[in-house]
Parts: structure tokens; C-alpha cells; sequence
């Protein structure tokens, strides 16, 4: 009986070596492509449609030096943001987590929800990106780079809560809110919130002289940063308010998209126009980095926050717009390079979202792993560097609120390999679609897959109690009306 169980253990002793091993060589496997001191710049572009990109299929928005990065780096065709609105992207890609876990699932400040017209009321939502969240700028702070933060920041009504407080050095037109109120200096002006009739005063959030474009002037700023880091390791966030409306061009470049003819426009010139803007300043930024000969040494991030705004663009073949959690309010670019060790003109078909970044960023860097901070995000180094296996469950999104946007409501989804679920908070009504078949997600095929739709329902319920997503209740306020004889 004694010699059983010994060998017993000795079988479970090789084997939890066997897996130690295995364990030690995916490890050296990963770090073999992780390079410390690794400078990284993240660009994230406001309101960018998915189809809003030359290397995404448009022949009518001029972007050259955006297309560049494909052609040397990765294209990611299934990349997602965190959500269909922009504060919550942004507090995903900072922290590693969902929106639903942090309780920050709304753009910041809202107002959206009518307590006589809606009939659910919304879920709670915070104000502001905790300070307890470590951020991706924080850890690498503390890992000794040198962190800038240029542009929107949109993730605190208070001034505490501003990028210079949640791990960045340098904090550049970072403020409360989500866009400016002109592109052009002084770039200032006013804004009522439509449902509340509150008026915003949007003051200048940084300096320039006449004629400055903020495009142009956060881009000049960028390469400030980039040129006095040069001696040392650093992260650059490039947050650009454009192309957020105002929709507000170049007055010689609206003028250029003007001579097509509007038939054939997939936006609006104005909205062309600052859509070559943000390509002119990544070109910028990307010409910095060769004259310092420090693009060998750069991993260069580029993405949106949200799917296109309805009345800037289209985003056809994809459904809807930005506010929608159809494919073209969550779909959105997203290029990484990095020479030598991005494959040039490689092309991702796996579906990743905006908490990837984060564990990315270490993992490329070398800076030990926080999983108790980016839980909800995965290392896309395997599908950079085609080393190693990537197998993700699913993603997921949750949006219990209202907004102005068209073909928008109250949601919960679940992308499951090619198959989306979308469920209506407000009707209950569930929608199939497989995205393989039906980029454009017109046939519902809950009826021809009543097993696989009841399947994801659960999963999809199951993450929401798992990360303690808030849900919406029903607005007594609403069903009170309704049934009011008057």
C-alpha cells in the first residue's frame, strides 16, 4: 500500500515538473520577444471609424502615414473598443479592465437619461477613473520611463483625477472635458449638454498664437517630449481630440475634399479634412522617431476610442455608428509596429479589445506583469510575434445607459469566436449574428440557433455577475405614465 502511494507521488512529482517546464519555456518563449527599455507610443484617435482608413478599404480620407504603419506592422480586422462611447474606452486602455468592472460605463459628464421618457433607468456609474487603478502610465513610471500624456483625457471632473495624478510626468491639454471648444487657437467656446440645457465654458487647454490648429500644436508638442526622451525609455499617449466635433478642417484642405463630388463622399470635407490632419501629425511623430533613430527601438500603438460619428462619416460595410454596440460603433482600427519583431504588412484576424493594450505594453517592455490590475486584458505578444498560442473565451460589453446616438439602446453583448449576441436591456429582445457570414449583421439568427443563443445568454449573464457589472432597473417614473388614464 506504501509503495503505491509513493509512486504514486513520484507520478504527480513528474508531472507538476513536467508542467513546470513547459511552463518555463513559454515563459523564455515570450521574454524572447521582450526588449526592456522598449519605448512605447500609444495613439488614440477620437470618434475614427473603422472604414475611416486607406488601409481599411476607404479611397476618399487621405491617410498616408497612418496606412505606413500597416504596411511595416500588424493590421488587426476584428480590433474592438471597450465600449460604443469614449470615457469608458479610455479608462479600459488605462487600466486593463472592462468598463462594467469599474463601474465607469458612460461618457463623463452624461445626461442622457429622461426619467419621464425612458423605461429603464440607467445603471450606476462613477465620475471619474479611480486613483486606487494603477495605470499602464504608472507602472511604467515606476519601471523608470519617462511618461507624457497629450490631448483628450476625459476621466475626471476634478482636477485630481487629471493625468498628471495617475501616473504621467507630463500632462499636456489633458482636462475634464471631451472635446475643444474650437480646434482652432484660441480654442475655446461654449456647449450645452442637450437634455440638461447645462452650458459648458471650454477654456484654452493649452497655448498657441493665431492661426494655430490643436491638431498640429499636440503634435508639436509630442515630438518636444519625444526629442528631450531620447536619452531614455518612454511612454508617449498621443490622445487627439480630433476628430471629435467640432467638425472644424483646414480651411485649404475642406476646400480639396469639396471638389468630389457629394455623391461620392464617404464623410463630410470638413470631417476629411481633420481626418489628414491626425495623419499628418502621426507622420510627424513617426519622422521624430527615424531622426533620432529611435523607431527600431519604439513600439508604435494605434487605435480609435469608438466606432465613427453618424453625422461625420460612414462606416459602411459595418452597421451603425458611434453609441451603437452593432459592429460599427465598437469595431475600430487598430496597427501596432515594432521593426524586428512585427511581421511588415502582417494582417490579425483574432478579435481583440482596448484592456489588450496594457498586459501588451509589459510584455514587450519587459516590465513584470500586474494580472491582479489588467485582469480583463490579454498580451497580444503571441499574435505580434507569431510565438505561442492566444486562446481567449470571449469578449464582452456592457452599456446600460441611453444616448442621442441613431441605433442605440441599452445593451449587453457577447463576441464567442464569429458569433455575436446582442441583448436589449430595455425589450429583452436578442439578436444573433454571425460576423463571418454577416459583417453587416442583418440576418438575426436566434431562430435558427435557439441552443448556441441560449448558450451565450448565459455566458454572457454569468461575466456580468463576474465582474460585478451594475444593471438597470425598471423606471416606475415611466410605467406610471404609461398606465395614467389621463
Amino acid at each position: 500500500m506504501m509503495s503505491r502511494v509513493l509512486l504514486l507521488s513520484f507520478y504527480a512529482y513528474l508531472s507538476f515538473a513536467f508542467d513546470l517546464v513547459l511552463a518555463d519555456e513559454k515563459r523564455l518563449e515570450t521574454e524572447a520577444h521582450s526588449v526592456p527599455g522598449t519605448n512605447v507610443v500609444l495613439i488614440l484617435i477620437d470618434d475614427l471609424g473603422w472604414s475611416d482608413l486607406g488601409c481599411y478599404g476607404s479611397d476618399y480620407y487621405k491617410t498616408p502615414n497612418i496606412d505606413a504603419l500597416a504596411k511595416d506592422g500588424v493590421k488587426f480586422t476584428d480590433g474592438y473598443a471597450a465600449c460604443n462611447v469614449c470615457s469608458p474606452t479610455r479608462a479600459a486602455i488605462l487600466s486593463g479592465k472592462y468598463p462594467a468592472r469599474l463601474l465607469l460605463t458612460q461618457w463623463l459628464p452624461s445626461g442622457r437619461w429622461n426619467a419621464r421618457k425612458d423605461r429603464m433607468r440607467e445603471a450606476r456609474y462613477v465620475s471619474n477613473l479611480a486613483l486606487e487603478e494603477i495605470t499602464i502610465a504608472e507602472t511604467m513610471r515606476e519601471a523608470g520611463y519617462r511618461t507624457a500624456f497629450m490631448g483628450k483625457w476625459h476621466l475626471g471632473t476634478e482636477t485630481y483625477y487629471y493625468p498628471e495624478h495617475q501616473g504621467f510626468d507630463v500632462n499636456v491639454a489633458g482636462r475634464d472635458y471631451g472635446a475643444p471648444g474650437s480646434y482652432f487657437y484660441p480654442f475655446e467656446g461654449r456647449w450645452k449638454i442637450p437634455t440638461t440645457g447645462q452650458v459648458l465654458q471650454k477654456q484654452s487647454p493649452l497655448d498657441g498664437k493665431d492661426g494655430d490648429y490643436l491638431v498640429d500644436r499636440l503634435a508639436e508638442e509630442a515630438e518636444k517630449f519625444i526629442v528631450s526622451s531620447k536619452e531614455s525609455p518612454f511612454f508617449l499617449m498621443l490622445s487627439h481630440y480630433a476628430v471629435h466635433s467640432p467638425l472644424q478642417g483646414k480651411p485649404e484642405k475642406v476646400t480639396d475634399y469639396e471638389k468630389t463630388p457629394a455623391g461620392q463622399r464617404q464623410g463630410k470635407p470638413d470631417y476629411a479634412a481633420m481626418v489628414e490632419s491626425v495623419d499628418d501629425s502621426v507622420g510627424r511623430v513617426m519622422r521624430t522617431l527615424r531622426r533620432l533613430n529611435l523607431e527600431q527601438n519604439t513600439l508604435v500603438i494605434f487605435t480609435s476610442d469608438n466606432g465613427g460619428f453618424a453625422k461625420a462619416t460612414s462606416n459602411s460595410p459595418l452597421r451603425a455608428n458611434k453609441g451603437s454596440n452593432f459592429e460599427g460603433g465598437i469595431r475600430v482600427p487598430v496597427l501596432l509596429q515594432w521593426p524586428g519583431h512585427i511581421k511588415p504588412g502582417s494582417v490579425c484576424e483574432e478579435p481583440m479589445i482596448s484592456n489588450d493594450f496594457y498586459p501588451t505594453i509589459l510584455r514587450a517592455t519587459g516590465i513584470k506583469p500586474r494580472p491582479f490590475q489588467h485582469m480583463d486584458g490579454m498580451s497580444l505578444m503571441p499574435l505580434l510575434t507569431e510565438s505561442g498560442d492566444f486562446e481567449r473565451d470571449a469578449i464582452y460589453w456592457h452599456y446600460p445607459h441611453y444616448n442621442q446616438h441613431p441605433q442605440s439602446f441599452p445593451s449587453g453583448v457577447i463576441r464567442d469566436g464569429d458569433w455575436k449576441l446582442i441583448e436589449n436591456f430595455e425589450t429583452g429582445e436578442l439578436q444573433l449574428f454571425n460576423l463571418a457570414m454577416d459583417i453587416g449583421e442583418s440576418k438575426n439568427l436566434v431562430q435558427q440557433h435557439p441552443e448556441l443563443t441560449a448558450t451565450l445568454l448565459t455566458k454572457l449573464k454569468r461575466w456580468r455577475k463576474s465582474v460585478g457589472a451594475d444593471p438597470m432597473q425598471k423606471n416606475q417614473l415611466y410605467e406610471s405614465k404609461t398606465l395614467s388614464p389621463n
